[in-house]
């Protein structure tokens, strides 16, 4: 089994940053594509951005030149740098995995929990 922990949400104030991780944990063998996505109140969750395992990185329109994704391979680790927040990017973080284990060498997506990040104007 995987687990996924995301830390580093908070409340802050409209222009402010904060940085978010997701630590995976388990029986991990491989880690191909991790990424944060995010869900606000009433809407459908979207993607924010995403890294592959050869650190190539795609960002939502809505976050190009504020936020950067980073990983950490060797901590199993996935960063969100975010900066020049806004009140839009209220809501829920969560973070995916696609890993393959241990027990079965074929690649699963897994989620975290969310960690809540709420900005302030």
């Amino acid at each position: 089994q995987v687990h996924l922990v995301e830390s580093g949400g908070d409340l802050v104030q409209a222009g402010g940053s904060l940085r978010l991780s997701c630590a995976a944990s388990g029986s991990i063998l491989s880690i191909n594509a991790m990424g944060w996505y995010r869900q606000a109140p009433g809407k459908q969750r979207e993607l924010v951005a995403t890294i592959t395992s050869g650190s190539s990185t795609n960002y939502a329109d809505s976050v190009k030149g504020r936020f950067t994704i980073s990983r950490d391979n060797a901590k199993n680790t996935v960063y969100l740098q975010m900066n020049s927040l806004k009140p839009e990017d209220t809501a829920v973080y969560l973070c995916n995995a696609v890993v393959a284990t241990m027990t079965n060498a074929r690649y699963y997506r897994y989620w975290g929990q969310g960690t809540q990040v709420t900005v302030s104007s």
